[in-house]
């Protein structure tokens, strides 16, 4: 069961908006619930307990007397006043809800944590094979998949490059979820105050040093990524995996199907033989039957190039992988 989220704004059109954004994501425990009418909101938190309410600026005495878990301000100006928490409500959706996020109080553990849906399929995106298109494949089939459904973007390479494919910096991510996994602190609120968004895939920062995957180990990745797909929030999570021995295959194992690029030479086909080779000695073989082997189209663009997750997507690439999942793009999404 999720929690509910009241947001009362003067303006209309920004309270709907963002409550239907909100609705749309994955990572959010909350059901969102827009208001204009402050008569209508004291009425609704009377019937329904109200976890927490995203309210307009220059409404203060008149919440006095209305339910709520806990109230963010949604500031014109960024300016926060007294001890109240505040998020500035003109900026990107995906900015306003990871900031949301943040604001609320993860102690209280609210009773809306447990699963609130199936457990998510989860694919995985591997080669042994380096400059294989492995990413721009993991990427693009995430955007197709999100056409369809929910779904969730995970990148496990140490030296990922995200930063530049998709034209942003980042001030947590991965390296923070496996931190509070570790200490038994994750929960959605942590998940959904570090996912970002690209169109309708939603996204987690890779992690910030390439020793956090190394240092923490296979167990605890594999741990957090079959929680977050145990959570239901998703109904796809893609993980593109880089090095292998940081303990992968313990995600690997948790994949439903592994999609792995090759090249068409003599010594790809050697390190595609010598890893199937060490699968069966090491007792690992049951992953080669979840493997899906492809041959990936010449992607003509390059990472520093605008919009790059958007033009793999409508680009020879996206047609490769709508191709390959028996999707096709639909008109407006």
């Amino acid at each position: 069961m999720k929690g509910i989220m009241a947001v009362y704004d003067a303006d209309p059109f920004y309270a709907s908006r963002f409550a239907e954004f909100v609705n749309q994501r994955g990572a959010v425990p909350f059901e969102a619930v827009s208001f204009t009418s402050l008569a209508r909101l004291k009425e609704y938190a009377g019937q329904q307990k109200v976890d927490m309410l995203l309210v307009g600026d220059g409404i203060k005495e008149e919440l006095a007397d209305i339910p709520v878990g806990q109230v963010v301000r949604l500031s014109e100006n960024g300016q926060a006043e007294g001890e109240e928490k505040t998020v500035y409500k003109y900026q990107a959706s995906d900015n306003v809800l990871r900031e949301v996020m943040t604001c609320y109080r993860v102690k209280e553990q609210p009773d809306f944590f447990p699963a609130v849906g199936k457990r998510a399929r989860i694919i995985g995106v591997y080669s042994p094979i380096g400059r294989c298109g492995k990413t721009s494949f993991a990427l693009t089939l995430g955007q197709v998949l999100s056409k369809d459904g929910k779904a969730l973007f995970l990148t496990l390479e140490e030296f990922s490059g995200f930063a530049k494919m998709t034209g942003r910096s980042y001030e947590s991510g991965l390296s923070e979820l496996l931190y509070y996994y570790r200490q038994s602190e994750y929960n959605p609120l942590r998940l959904g105050s570090v996912v970002h968004s690209w169109g309708s895939l939603d996204y987690v920062p890779p992690a910030a040093y390439a020793e956090d995957l190394d240092q923490l180990g296979g167990e605890t990745v594999a741990g957090l990524v079959e929680q977050i797909a145990a959570e239901g929030s998703y109904d796809a999570v893609v993980v593109d995996l880089g090095h292998f021995f940081w303990g992968a295959e313990l995600v690997l194992a948790l994949c439903d199907v592994i999609y792995t690029p090759v090249r068409e030479d003599a010594v790809s086909d050697g390190k595609l033989k010598e890893w199937k080779e060490y699968l069966e000695a090491s007792g690992r073989g049951r992953l080669w039957q979840r493997l899906r082997i492809i041959k990936l189209p010449n992607v003509r663009i390059s990472a520093g190039k605008e919009n790059y997750p958007e033009q793999l997507l409508w680009g020879e690439m996206g047609d490769f992988v709508r191709s390959l999942t028996g999707m096709t793009a639909r008109e407006g999404s």
